[in-house]
């Protein structure tokens, strides 16, 4: 078999008078029927430190494992591509400096740009954060990235709200655009929601974000970035590129929103003569 550690987050429990159990990586607890195959044999091929050996009850409960996708997929690497270590990070220092220490720790190397100089050395990905509302057409030339290969992940702050948006690295994924219209469309206060992004705004005591809720923002953006570049699998409900998150910044809760492309209007059709 290809495989016959446990994926990270699941591990297996000896239950006293009950036999083995798995905790998965969800954090629930499921009996393991293991049938003839001898249990203290399969802790140690599930931890890895055993030899496989021919075994029929023993391939069998493993496989079952392995189905239920609780192990580890060995042939994955996690790390960093060394050609495709450049990321052009930009937007406003705080969240753009923790971003990039996160970033140099996963094996990247961000690079700072100014906005009209994007995807010169052809960089790998841009990540643009900023720390208030998008200005009407600011990243309309960053949607077009993935049309020349270049992965695209933004974030912005509206309030007491902050808004991760989905990676976008092949053409037809979801562009900054297509969120701001699916946003609209979302919502009956569309009138509202499009002048208090085309501003002018009047606000009270300005928001200050805070070191942990600038930290997990960039945690959030150098994950997504991280697993879509080393080809690891996605995690939670909705594949991370057909999903908004957004963060409340008073209780750093995260909620997440499937959003899809929106496809491209056809033209009216001309009247005839």
């Amino acid at each position: 078999m290809s495989r016959s550690r446990l994926a990270p987050g699941v591990e297996v429990v000896a239950v006293p008078g009950r036999g083995l159990a798995v905790r998965t990586a969800e954090g629930e607890f499921l009996s393991v029927r293991t049938g003839d195959a001898d249990e203290d044999a399969l802790l140690s091929r599930l931890s890895g430190t055993a030899a496989k050996e021919p075994d029929d009850e023993l391939d069998r409960v493993v496989r079952a494992f392995e189905d239920a996708g609780y192990l580890a997929d060995a042939a994955r690497s996690q790390l960093w591509p060394a050609d495709r270590r450049e990321v052009r990070v930009l937007g406003d220092p705080v969240l753009t400096e923790p971003l990039a220490a996160l970033l140099r720790v996963l094996g990247a190397e961000p690079t700072r740009a100014a906005p009209d100089d994007l995807s010169a050395g052809n960089p790998a990905a841009v990540v643009w954060c900023l720390d208030g509302p998008v200005p009407e057409g600011l990243w309309d030339a960053a949607d077009r990235l993935p049309e020349r290969g270049i992965a695209w992940l933004r974030c912005h702050r509206e309030g007491l709200q902050a808004y991760v948006e989905p990676l976008a690295a092949t053409p037809g994924d979801v562009t900054s655009a297509h969120v701001r219209a699916r946003r609209l469309a979302a919502t009956p206060a569309y009138r509202e929601l499009a002048a208090y992004w085309s501003g002018p705004r009047t606000s009270g005591a300005p928001v200050h974000l805070t070191a942990p809720a600038a930290g997990l923002l960039a945690a959030l953006l150098a994950d997504d970035l991280s697993r879509w570049i080393t080809g690891a699998p996605d995690t939670g409900d909705l594949p991370a590129r057909r999903r908004l998150r957004r963060v409340d910044l008073r209780t750093l809760t995260v909620t997440e929103h499937p959003v899809l492309p929106v496809p491209d209007v056809a033209p009216m059709p001309k009247k005839a003569g």
